[in-house]
């Protein structure tokens, strides 16, 4: 057990700096892809269905949101509504 967390702390620490170097949209993207995952996941599992396709389901939809939000960000006035 201890070996396992040890090679999962290893693995995060590697994954985490791997962000270090992103721009804004990867960043938004990522991290709506993550936050995509979890949801995916948890409506699955209180719902009954298939947690590996509300995973990718959500990780994608996710993903593309945080592409939408970072695009909006960055042109507000081409992106407003009158």
């Amino acid at each position: 057990m201890k070996r396992n967390s040890i090679i999962f702390a290893a693995v995060m620490v590697l994954v985490l700096g791997g962000c270090s170097n992103m721009s804004d949209t990867q960043q938004r993207v990522v991290s709506g892809a993550g936050i995509g995952v979890a949801s995916g996941a948890v409506v699955t599992v209180l719902t009954g269905g298939c947690v590996e396709c509300g995973a990718a389901i959500g990780g994608a939809v996710g993903a593309a949101a945080g592409y939408v939000v970072d695009m909006v960000n960055k042109n507000p006035d081409k992106h407003a509504t009158n």
